[in-house]
């Protein structure tokens, strides 16, 4: 298989932990791929029409685009483990849109910055965008702790993705203050072989 892929991106990071955690990631070829919506570069828009990162090429059938669909794919090769029987799934794949929002909000204040020239920044809509990333986190610190003690899930997994891009990106805007249960999780969670093995480059 080939995983079109960026080490910047924390929904390929997502994928590349949930390849080391079920350990697949011999079986897949990493292929870089770079672009933006403005200049699509050398990302995969003939296997994908959307253009976006990450994209798997299977070695038979369609290619498999998004996140979510991806690690479910990964999962369900490697025996299923990530992904709870109901009823627990709900509160899984809760979890990890959850997360998924939060990268979302993120990477759309990176994108405010580096496509837009200084003067038409728009501070408003980066600070809609960390209002929406401040409350998530909120209601993770309230709430979600405990399943976050609980065994490794594709929401673990998720969440892990999205503060580490936080911390690569975004690091000023201090993220763990008032959250200390959230930290500390992160911080051991952040130790996971597989999380290390996939750790962004140096901003």
């Amino acid at each position: 298989m080939k995983l079109f892929h960026s080490p910047a991106s924390p929904y390929v990071r997502k994928v590349m932990v949930v390849l080391h955690e079920t350990g697949q990631q011999e079986d897949v070829t990493l292929v870089p791929a770079t672009g933006t919506a403005l200049e699509p570069g050398t990302m995969p828009v003939v296997q994908n029409p959307l253009g976006k990162l990450p994209t798997l090429e299977r070695e038979s059938g369609a290619a498999l685009y998004d996140s979510r669909v991806i690690c479910r794919f990964l999962d369900d090769r490697a025996g299923g483990r990530l992904y709870p029987p109901a009823p627990s799934l709900w509160e899984t794949l809760t979890l990890e849109a959850t997360a998924d929002g939060i990268m979302d909000a993120a990477i759309l204040i990176v994108y405010e910055h580096r496509l837009r020239p200084p003067e038409g920044v728009n501070a408003a809509v980066i600070e809609a965008q960390w209002s929406k990333i401040a409350r998530a986190l909120d209601a993770l610190e309230g709430r979600w702790l405990s399943h976050l003690a609980g065994p490794l899930d594709i929401g673990h997994v998720a969440l892990g993705c999205a503060l580490g891009y936080l911390d690569f990106r975004l690091e000023e805007r201090g993220w763990r203050r008032g959250r200390d249960g959230l930290a500390a999780w992160m911080e051991r969670f952040a130790t996971r072989p597989s999380m290390a093995a996939t750790a962004p480059p140096a901003a």
